[in-house]
């Protein structure tokens, strides 16, 4: 089989190389031609685990190629995937349509008439986006033989090869059989592995992926609440996810507290999503109380900071050890560190920060930070050293190194990744989310009110 992928943005990207490891041959479009031009070098412009060496395998294997031509990569295609940007619209929170309908009418137009083909979303969109999409379609090219499918991705950041080659389940969402018939030949090796496979219509397709995504962004706000609560009452968060997730009904994925979650995906879509309700008259008040509440907690973390400094940060060094939005991947979109040090550098700290992968973008995004090469660099005679992203080189610091570096052995640590115990008894002022603050060999315990101003 043939297909044409429109955009190589993340999901467009590793979605087409991993099309090309099942066999498919599949050519992946972008307007930007110096980006395809690097692809073709091998050059891939993501951080993505074991994605670099999938693109090399099948581009020398001759099933997957790059081109700026999206009519020449239509031509012969079986189904062409639609994985363009969907980001916030400015202004209103709505998912910003016009990448996915200017897409639309240029596969339209490339269509031929004489050869059926599905075009399939696997963009994130709204509810009623893919019949528009086939409106748009049909005007430009009223004779094309085609169908419209939704098939959204459920892509991990950092994991992403492995949750296309063995999902939870692939959705897809058409009201045509000729359709179902070609997207099941897609992914016949995934019947093979007995993976799920849920066909249901268009519009339900289109609500899941908003469903799924937000389920997912309330279960962490939840759990992020509920530590607050365990501060202020002397109780430990992990114990309590770790007593709620073991009930099969709750789950324990996504139950680990931490500064609010971010990336490309639960942001704009928990927005999108509470837009869309508010349009159709069915308000979703669980997801917008959501997104009021990350937003908040991305910004108290700063107090958080500022708080074990002593109350203040002024011309103070405040080391910080990771700004991605979570470990394995450069992406810094919506990050709580973009929330976070900015904060930190109007209450007059200065800051000093290292992430492995993700500090080529945020210094276009943090000016005014000082980038170091290394975790240990931004620690010299800082007066706190604060945790935001939970690289596993952040794990296991040699922590004696750690204190003789800093001006104060203190650690604001966002995603508890250190064992209190063990940290006091390295000598460490610690803090972290839900569970008792600890001072270097404490010999009395903290009152809950003074506990919750940490």
């Amino acid at each position: 089989m043939k297909i044409a992928m429109i955009g190589t943005g993340y999901v467009g990207l590793v979605s087409g190389a991993c099309f090309s490891e099942f066999g498919v041959t599949v050519c992946c479009v972008d307007k930007d031609a110096g980006k395809i031009e690097r692809l073709k070098r091998g050059e891939i412009p993501i951080y993505e685990p074991g994605l670099e060496d999938l693109v090399e395998k099948n581009a020398k294997a001759g099933r997957l190629s790059f081109t700026t031509d999206l009519a020449e990569a239509v031509q012969g295609a079986d189904a062409v995937f639609i994985a363009v940007g969907t980001p916030t619209r400015r202004g209103d929170g709505h998912a910003d349509l016009s990448y996915v309908y200017a897409a639309a009418e240029e596969i339209g137009r490339a269509l031929d008439p004489n050869r059926y083909t599905v075009v399939v979303t696997k963009s994130t969109v709204p509810v009623g986006t893919g019949r528009e999409v086939a409106r748009v379609i049909r005007k430009a090219r009223p004779e094309a033989d085609f169908d419209v499918a939704s098939n959204p991705e459920f892509l991990r950041e950092g994991a992403a090869i492995a949750d296309f080659m063995r999902p939870d389940r692939v959705v897809i969402g058409t009201d045509s059989d000729r359709a179902r018939a070609v997207m099941r030949a897609l992914y016949r090796p995934l019947y093979l592995i007995e993976t799920p496979i849920v066909l249901t219509s268009l519009e339900t397709s289109e609500l899941i992926k908003y469903a799924a995504n937000t389920f997912l962004a309330a279960k962490i706000t939840f759990i992020n609440e509920v530590a607050d609560l365990c501060e202020r009452v002397g109780a430990d968060v992990h114990d309590v996810a770790k007593g709620i997730g073991l009930d099969g009904r709750i789950g324990k994925k996504f139950l680990h507290p931490g500064p609010g979650y971010g990336g490309s995906c639960f942001p704009k879509d928990t927005l999108a999503l509470v837009r869309t309700a508010q349009d159709y008259g069915a308000p979703l008040r669980i997801i917008e109380t959501v997104v009021e509440v990350n937003d908040q907690r991305k910004k108290a973390m700063a107090g958080r900071i500022i708080e074990a400094c002593g109350g203040s940060v002024k011309d103070k060094r405040v080391a910080v050890l990771g700004v991605t939005f979570k470990p394995n991947t450069d992406d810094m979109r919506d990050a709580p560190s973009l929330d976070i040090i900015p904060m930190l550098q109007e209450a007059g700290a200065q800051v000093y920060a290292y992430d492995p992968a993700g500090m080529h973008e945020a210094r276009r995004m943090l000016p005014g930070v000082t980038w170091c090469d290394d975790a240990y660099a931004p620690l010299e005679e800082a007066d706190c050293v604060t945790i935001l992203t939970e690289w596993n080189e952040f794990r296991a610091l040699d922590l004696r190194r750690v204190r003789s570096l800093l001006k104060a052995p203190v650690m604001v640590d966002l995603r508890n990744i250190y064992n209190p115990e063990e940290m006091d008894m390295a000598g460490f002022e610690y803090y972290s989310i839900g569970r008792p603050s600890r001072l270097p060999h404490a010999t009395t315990t903290r009152e809950p009110q003074e506990t919750a101003l940490i």
